[in-house]
């Protein structure tokens, strides 16, 4: 898949087919099925299937103390698109200048000048524009004159309601793994290299990979996972994901330990699935009950692996 960072990037061959347009946190199951109609229809035009996306996503352009935590990071969402067959994404810089775009400009700019489009397909809600003034009506009218199709899709919806990416960080922000696995259609997984840390764990009696996040992440707490090392092996663990209160940390960070595994992982770019929530964070008056409550962590861990191998057969399973 083509990354496009930028209009000025667009090369010819890249023009003349069919996009979508949307922030596509989570890529979740109501994104597939748009992700799925933007594939046939570019098979049917016979051109690009585009994506067309911003970063950093609005809401944390507009509002970054108050936006929600991030699903998916852009190289995760990349990833992503690229395993459901997507041809390209257009990864449009979210600032002041297209900020101030009025729908028609953005149509004018982005999708006609731009991309050339033949085909646009948005969700049942979409707006776009300075004030969201933009709307599907905008939109048909636009492309009636300057040659393109519109359509919308609908919603996507199971027992729960309609999937969407705030259900998925509501079932996250309360632990619940398995709805959000449900409404993402895989596991909720965070990724990133492994960085140098304040080797804490180490001196505790359990050494973590730790992982820098660049934004606050959609749950906290101490969670049983599965990890992919860069050579393909999967290894279960225990991670904890958030501040770390009781060494007074400031920076969301996700630490990693492996069970029954030793060696070097520093510099490695490691893909974490969140299998099973076990607790929240929690402040501990010293280091010595914070490794108590870790070794208790641990056999928890362990516990569940044990319960999951039972049921399914095997020790890890490798779905992400």
């Amino acid at each position: 898949m083509r990354l496009i960072r930028g209009l000025h990037n667009i090369r010819p061959s890249a023009r003349g087919g069919v996009a979508t347009i949307g922030n596509f946190d989570g890529v979740h199951r109501g994104h597939q099925a748009m992700l799925q109609r933007l594939r046939d229809r570019a098979a049917e035009f016979g051109g690009p299937s585009t994506v067309i996306s911003f970063e950093p996503h609005p809401r944390e352009f507009f509002s970054p103390e108050e936006a929600p935590g991030r699903l998916t990071p852009l190289r995760d969402k990349v990833a992503i698109l690229a395993r459901l067959g997507c041809d390209q994404l257009l990864c449009l810089p979210f600032n002041r200048k297209l900020a101030s775009l009025d729908a028609e400009a953005f149509i004018g700019r982005v999708l006609v000048d731009g991309l050339g489009i033949r085909h646009l397909i948005v969700g049942d809600d979409f707006r776009f524009g300075r004030g969201r003034c933009g709307d599907f009506q905008v939109l048909a009218q636009a492309g009636a004159v300057s040659g393109f199709s519109v359509e919308d899709t609908p919603t996507v919806d199971d027992a729960g309601g309609r999937v969407s990416s705030t259900r998925i960080r509501e079932a996250l922000s309360r632990g619940d793994l398995a709805v959000a696995e449900r409404l993402l259609g895989r596991p909720y997984v965070l990724s990133g290299r492994v960085i140098n840390g304040d080797r804490i764990g180490r001196d505790l009696g359990f050494p973590t990979a730790n992982i820098a996040l660049p934004r606050r992440p959609a749950m906290e707490g101490i969670v049983v996972v599965d990890v992919r090392l860069p050579d393909g092996e999967i290894r279960p663990g225990v991670a904890s994901l958030g501040t770390r209160p009781t060494v007074n940390g400031t920076r969301p960070l996700l630490e990693v330990y492996l069970l029954d595994w030793s060696g070097n992982l520093y510099g490695l770019h490691l893909q974490v699935a969140l299998r099973h929530w076990l607790r929240g964070q929690e402040h501990y008056p010293d280091l010595n009950a914070l490794k108590q409550q870790i070794a208790r962590d641990v056999e928890n861990s362990r516990a569940w692996l044990a319960a999951r191998q039972q049921t399914a057969g095997h020790s890890v399973i490798s779905d992400f």
